[in-house]
């Protein structure tokens, strides 16, 4: 038995042994046009933009640029070839289809419009591709060149005109292979336009944001930035967009929108580190049962620290003067006199300690200020600035400040408040109390029995 094909299948032309060999000749010729574009012709101007001394050409060559554009090659031999491999040419290779009745085309026309169609498709996508890449080349030279990469990115500029690319590239695409102008698809495309705003809703914002941002120097490439609404404090690696990349003190990496630094606050620490000091700012809380009148013996002895021996004589003028003239009143009333407190004359050493130490800022505010007295004792704030803003460096400056404040209280007579530790329950239940504290602030040892 015979079987008939459809109708709907076409016969092949009587040439179609010709026609198969065209095509694999075409199809060969098209890989190998593409293997010697992106692969050797890649490999040559890398060793060739190894040895120049610019690196403009080497992030060229990294962000393959001309190995993406080398993929118009083959399709651009396709596109030109396509005609004679299956023997179409004259009014039969018409395009678009519309010029000519569809009724009126054969098989093989149709395949010469089809692919030579996708050819040209995908030598808008190579270069668009291309493009892209040559976009990101353009910001690393940028990074590398420019001075003011940090405080002027414009990634993400380069990524709006990547979008609009591709966009373009994309119609474009559509376009051709529709058979279309892209004049009449944009016209269609109109009336998605609200559709659209909403698809692109965060790449607007991003960009209105990306722009503010850029103009009043909100955040640069290295600046530290703490944002508490995302949990996040660190330094800020990345700026596109539509993200900032900031990696976190633990090594950690938050990805934040853009427009959130826009719309919600955020802290920025260049000017800290700008300015060249770091606040310190701490308060040291002090007995108040401690605190009373400094006596002769005491007076004299601080007298000697080298910190305090001017202020000391100096104070110690003005009191005897005033006291002198106090004492020629009324014979009959205790005059009201001055007399030196251990809790002032401590407050005066901090001062004159923070003064005279290497570390604190003497162009910034520095002073030592006794706070309201409460339920845990008198505050004495430290208010000054360290000449170092690296943060290990600051914290050490810190903790010495306050390790030799609590160290020489007991020179003062004076005692740290802190809460009852499990050792005090301890001695109240056991019937045993603290040893008492001296003028010196030493410890009051009690007799042998």
């Amino acid at each position: 038995m015979i079987f008939q094909l459809p109708d709907m299948i076409p016969e092949l032309p009587d040439n179609w042994t010709q026609i198969a060999i065209s095509l694999v000749i075409l199809a060969a010729t098209a890989w190998i046009a593409d293997w010697i574009a992106s692969r050797f012709l890649h490999r040559l101007l890398t060793r060739v933009t190894a040895r120049t001394r610019s690196t403009w050409d080497d992030r060229i060559v990294e962000r393959k640029v001309i190995h993406r554009l080398a993929h118009v090659v083959p399709a651009l031999v396709i596109f030109l070839g396509i005609g004679p491999a299956l023997g179409v040419s004259g009014a039969d290779g018409a395009d678009p289809v519309t010029d000519l009745d569809p009724e009126a085309l054969t098989a093989l026309t149709w395949t010469w419009i089809f692919l030579r169609r996708v050819a040209a498709a995908w030598i808008a996508v190579a270069v668009v591709r291309a493009f892209a890449g040559f976009l990101d080349a353009v910001n690393d030279i940028y990074n590398e060149t420019s001075p003011l990469s940090k405080s002027r990115p414009i990634k993400g500029y380069l990524q709006v005109v990547a979008l609009v690319a591709y966009l373009a590239a994309g119609v474009v695409v559509i376009s051709i292979l529709a058979g279309l102008s892209p004049v009449v698809f944009l016209s269609g495309v109109g009336a998605l336009a609200a559709v659209l705003m909403l698809v692109f809703r965060d790449t607007i914002l991003s960009l209105v944001a990306s722009v503010q941002i850029a103009s009043n120097d909100m955040i640069r490439i290295g600046d530290w930035v703490s944002v508490p609404q995302a949990n996040t404090d660190g330094d800020v690696i990345d700026i596109a967009l539509h993200t900032v990349k900031i990696q976190n003190w633990d090594k950690t990496i938050s990805t934040i929108p853009t427009h959130k630094f826009i719309s919600e606050s955020f802290k920025n620490w260049r000017g800290m580190s700008e300015s060249g000091g770091r606040r310190i700012k701490r308060s040291l809380r002090l007995d108040m049962n401690t605190v009373r009148f400094l006596d002769d013996d005491r007076i004299e002895e601080l007298s000697r620290r080298e910190l305090l021996h001017d202020h000391m004589r100096d104070i110690r003028e003005r009191i005897d003067r005033y006291n002198a003239a106090k004492a020629e009143g009324n014979p009959g009333v205790i005059p009201e006199i001055r007399r030196l407190t251990n809790l002032g004359t401590f407050r005066v050493y901090v001062q004159k300690y923070l003064e005279a130490h290497p570390m604190t800022h003497k162009e910034m505010t520095l002073l030592t200020r006794q706070l309201a007295p409460g339920p845990q004792g008198v505050p004495i704030e430290v208010y000054c600035f360290s000449n170092d803003t690296a943060w290990a460096n600051y914290e050490g400056f810190q903790a010495d400040i306050f390790d030799h404040l609590i160290a020489v209280l007991p020179e003062f007579g004076l005692r740290p408040f802190q809460s009852p530790a499990g050792s005090d329950f301890a001695k109240a239940m056991g019937g045993g109390a603290a040893p008492p504290v001296s003028s010196a602030g030493r410890p009051v040892s009690s007799p042998s029995p």
